[in-house]
């Protein structure tokens, strides 16, 4: 391999700058990703029809409007995570296990009022979570 006057050549286990991760590290980026944007849906919905969802007696019952917000709030940012997993950085994992873990929590406090949905997400968030939280961070092709 023929190395380019001025640059430096990087160690075979140092990432390159232009590559996306690879295996579980993907796996867990898109996770991360695909629970955003169903939270940011679901948040959407709860903004715009706040009548849709409707619970009689719950301890975290809250606006629905105010649940929609703190959705889209927690969506853009499992998707910002995911996207810094996809992209290999450093910060990225811890991020995604920690909102993963937000996602969680938030999606079971929701449960009442969807279901289905939110055990859907909550299954996507423990996957995501298992899979930054396991191995090495060299998972690159």
């Amino acid at each position: 391999m023929s190395e380019t006057p001025g640059r430096v050549r990087q160690s075979p286990t140092e990432p390159r700058n232009d590559e996306w991760v690879s295996g579980p590290l993907m796996f867990g980026g898109l996770a991360l990703e695909l629970s955003g944007t169903l939270s940011i849906l679901l948040g959407i919905t709860g903004i715009a029809q706040d009548t849709l969802f409707h619970v009689t007696r719950y301890t975290y019952r809250f606006d629905l409007t105010a649940w929609g917000w703190l959705h889209v709030v927690i969506g853009v940012a499992l998707m910002a995570a995911g996207l810094a997993v996809l992209l290999g950085k450093s910060w990225g994992r811890g991020a995604g296990v920690a909102l993963g873990a937000v996602s969680l929590v938030t999606q079971f406090m929701f449960i009442p009022y969807y279901p289905l949905w939110s055990i859907f997400v909550m299954t996507l968030d423990l996957l995501a979570i298992w899979t930054l939280t396991r191995g090495s961070a060299s998972y690159r092709a």
